[in-house]
């Protein structure tokens, strides 16, 4: 940064121009006080207005020092202020919570009280603490309220469906004939299935409602398969939700596979099997039969896995229109009973594979089945257990004559399994049951169709169903050559003894 020199003028300067005004004079008589006889004067003035100066100072420090003193007491003030606030509100805001505290702490106490009272008198009285009242409005819907004697209540909404059809079937008057057209069988025969399986399906009543009945649990699942009408005709029927529907068929099902198969479906002991052979050799002259097997289809909608093993390729080309199955495979005795039941094996598989991967097949090929044969169709192979008839063209007369035989003891297991269809029409057309619960649906009809024979319950003529399972003979139908030369045998003694061709009736078997 540049400075530049300032030159005072002289007094020459200004009287040369001789214009100089009062202005000038000041200046002159400033010169003359420094530089004349007045230099103590000036000395003391000097010295004057330092003390002067030191003063303003002075007052200038003692004013910032009052202000920074001001200042100090201001901010203790609102520090102190500031502390007291927040001391308030301190003890402001523990006053409250010490309020809400306690109102909860005697909220949930009366709670408890009312929880306690009302569990001592459903203990004392044994029936539900509450009961739900429906009131139904214009859409057929409506609140039910339930709570104890102390005013607490519960809602819950339901749907109000009229149960007049099963309450009027439920009835003791109800005539025994319409009784067992829809349900297949007669009161009797229901009374005793619901008191079998009434441990294992009853429910407890809830402080919502009360559980469904037993005798309307098994009736809803027996009349499913009955029928085989959908799941929202059977809600409308008995009255409840479909979703309920659809579960007491499954648990009735399970029930009645748990606690009925064992005791309805067992193969025989020793004097029943004797009694059965004595039974089929006496009405068609073949020794040591003891029982009469069938396989047979169920149709079922297109599973999403597995597509391929489902496909029955026989029903498809029949009913023009691709065909799903699910097979079962049942050997009953001469009343038509089942005695052993293999279910759940895919569509597409043949009678005579779905027979070695039968638990029944196992039993039989470790020696459990001794001097006891079943006999099957073209459809099965000949073996040591195992009775099929002739399959060859140009048979002898004794062949023939083997086949009518052997074709009648046949005939008991597919009428048996005609009878199964008939009366469970569930088996007849494809259900809305998923691919895993069907085997325990077909298990639960089985044992149902054998407490119906076993109980001498008479199918109505209208519900006779025709099965259409076609036989197809495997490739290698004789597995024992031992077993050949025993039919080729039981064969020359149906002819030569007069029992060949005598044409005897299914019926030689009851």
């Amino acid at each position: 940064m540049e400075i530049g020199s300032f030159t005072f003028l002289s007094p020459e300067d200004f009287s040369f121009n001789n214009n100089y005004n009062s202005d000038f004079s000041c200046f002159l008589d400033m010169e003359t006080g420094f530089n004349g006889n007045t230099k103590k004067r000036g000395r003391k003035d000097f010295e004057e207005s330092l003390v002067s100066e030191k003063s303003g100072f002075g007052d200038i420090l003692s004013s910032i020092l009052m202000l920074d003193e001001e200042a100090k007491q201001e901010q203790y003030q609102w520090v102190t202020n500031s502390d007291q606030d927040r001391a308030f509100f301190q003890a402001n805001y523990k006053g409250n919570v010490q309020e809400m505290n306690g109102y909860f702490e005697n909220q949930f106490s009366e709670m408890n009280q009312l929880d306690n009272s009302s569990n001592k008198r459903a203990r004392k009285s044994g029936s539900p603490a509450a009961a739900a009242t429906v009131s139904s409005g214009s859409d057929n819907v409506g609140p039910s309220q339930s709570g104890s004697g102390s005013g607490q209540q519960r809602r819950l909404w339901v749907k109000d469906r009229s149960k007049d059809w099963w309450t009027k079937c439920n009835h003791p008057d109800f005539p025994d004939e319409e009784f067992k057209r829809a349900f297949r069988m007669s009161k009797a025969t229901f009374n005793m299935v619901c008191e079998e399986l009434e441990p294992a399906v009853m429910k407890k009543n809830t402080m919502l409602r009360d559980a469904i009945p037993v005798r309307q649990r098994v009736a809803v699942c027996i009349w499913r398969l009955a029928t085989g009408e959908p799941l929202r005709m059977v809600s409308k029927r008995f009255g409840l939700g479909i979703s309920t529907c659809h579960k007491l068929v499954l648990e009735v099902c399970a029930a009645i596979k748990t606690v009925l198969m064992p005791k309805f479906v067992q193969w025989p002991d020793e004097s029943k099997m004797k009694s059965i052979k004595q039974a089929f050799e006496s009405a068609a002259g073949i020794p040591n039969v003891g029982g009469s097997m069938y396989t047979t289809h169920v149709p079922i909608i297109a599973p999403k896995v597995s597509v391929a093993a489902y496909f029955n390729k026989k029903h498809t080309e029949r009913n023009q229109k691709n065909s799903y199955s699910i097979t079962l495979q049942g050997v009953v005795d001469q009343t038509g009973a089942f005695t052993d039941i293999c279910i759940g094996w895919p569509g597409s598989m043949s009678d005579d594979q779905i027979l070695e991967k039968s638990a029944f097949h196992q039993r039989a090929t470790r020696g459990h089945l001794k001097d006891v044969c079943v006999v099957g169709n073209k459809g099965y192979p000949l073996m040591d257990w195992v009775l099929v008839p002739y399959s060859h063209q140009n048979l002898t007369w004794a062949q023939h004559a083997f086949n009518e035989k052997i074709g009648e003891i046949e005939k008991v297991a597919k009428e048996a399994f005609a009878r199964l269809k008939g009366r469970w029409s569930c088996l007849q057309k494809r259900t809305e049951v998923k691919l895993q619960e069907l085997p325990i649906v077909l298990g639960a009809c089985c044992v149902l169709h054998n407490i119906c024979e076993m109980r001498n319950e008479v199918m109505d003529p209208e519900l006779k169903f025709e099965l259409f399972d076609d036989e197809v003979i495997p490739d290698n139908n004789i597995r024992s050559m031992a077993s050949a030369q025993a039919r080729d045998h039981i064969a020359h003694n149906l002819l030569h003894h007069g029992l060949g061709g005598r044409g005897t009736s299914s019926t030689a078997f009851l």
